[in-house]
């Protein structure tokens, strides 16, 4: 059975409280050092121009119905032929992102620069939390969890008899580190809010893939079937005026 401990106030004072905002802190100051090191590189104009060719054949597929086969015909020709279609993209002169990513320079120090801006705080938070608070039990969850909860709420405490819904002081930093973005959209904004799970996400994450969204595009220009929408639109629009009129 499960043992109800008392817990002193002292680690309310000491521990929750000081741990947490640390957190914080360290949050909005790795906020604002990662804005002092990152960089604002001039756009590639062949990215942009890519961009803007998907942007317009997705127009062209949204607005197809609005103009004539003949017309439709014209534009799918101009966006998707095999010759020299804006969409077509040759096999040897498609390029993986990856690559490209490592052959820029600037690319690859902007990603360092946040790698690092993520990790080393972390490392010496962790470090900090591990060497004075390892050992405490901090909080306590009001409401009951099951056994599968203990790893991850009583990281650092080998004992197996107390409750699941108590947590560890190295399981409250996790909790930390991982749930506060709520808090932090509200003191940066939503746009400058730190989610280090996303950007976890975003270091094995790579840059625009023009092949595959050029490709997706021509596809779908390739299947679409034009219905023309204008013919007797004349009628239709006097019958719904006569019903209004009458």
């Amino acid at each position: 059975m499960a043992e109800d401990l008392v817990l002193d106030t002292a680690i309310r004072d000491w521990v929750l409280i000081p741990l947490s905002v640390v957190m914080v802190l360290i949050g909005v100051l790795r906020y604002f050092v990662s804005k002092l090191m990152r960089s604002s590189p001039s756009p590639d104009a062949k990215i942009v121009k890519e961009g803007q060719v998907v942007i317009r054949a997705r127009n062209l597929k949204a607005g197809a119905n609005f103009i004539p086969p003949k017309s439709f015909r014209a534009r799918r020709f101009y966006f998707s032929n095999e010759e020299n279609g804006l969409l077509h993209v040759p096999k040897d002169q498609a390029q993986n992102p990856q690559a490209q990513m490592f052959s820029d320079p600037n690319m690859a120090m902007d990603m360092m620069k946040k790698n690092l801006s993520m990790i080393i705080p972390q490392t010496l938070t962790f470090a900090w939390v591990n060497f004075f608070f390892s050992g405490f039990v901090a909080a306590k969850i009001p409401f009951p969890l099951t056994q599968r909860f203990r790893s991850m709420l009583q990281n650092g405490i080998d004992l197996s008899t107390v409750d699941v819904s108590y947590v560890s002081s190295r399981s409250w930093y996790f909790l930390n580190l991982f749930g506060l973005r709520g808090l932090f959209s509200l003191i940066l904004g939503d746009e400058n809010a730190i989610d280090d799970t996303q950007r976890m996400m975003q270091m094995g994450g790579f840059g625009f893939d023009a092949t595959k969204s050029l490709g997706a595009e021509k596809d779908g220009l390739d299947i679409i079937q034009h219905e023309w929408a204008l013919p007797g639109f004349e009628h239709r629009a006097e019958s719904v005026l006569r019903k209004l009129v009458q």
